[in-house]
């Protein structure tokens, strides 16, 4: 079962900024996992951003090479009122447990 991540969060500073720590973050996770997030931004809501992250094969090392990201670019402090982090798996995969 490969979850995928969606992690969620309202901005508290100045987009610009944010997306260059961010971009540098998912090019480190990419990098070290193989994993390339994507950015999205709400439509209704430009403050409000999702990093997905897809079909991760480890999670327990994806979570940590995030982990040590946030921490090198700053990255948890853009965020408002906290990250929202959310797995996902197939609905035939979750069926199956």
């Amino acid at each position: 079962m490969q979850p995928s991540y969606f992690i969620w969060y309202r901005l508290g500073g100045e987009a610009a900024a944010a997306r260059a720590a961010v971009t540098a973050m998912m090019l480190d996770i990419a990098a070290e996992c193989g994993i390339a997030g994507r950015l999205l931004v709400r439509a209704d809501d430009a403050s409000t951003w999702m990093e997905v992250y897809e079909a991760v094969d480890d999670p327990p090392a994806f979570e940590a090479a995030l982990a040590r990201a946030l921490e090198r670019h700053a990255v948890a402090g853009l965020a408002r009122d906290g990250r929202h982090v959310e797995r996902f798996v197939a609905c035939d995969a979750a069926e199956a447990d």
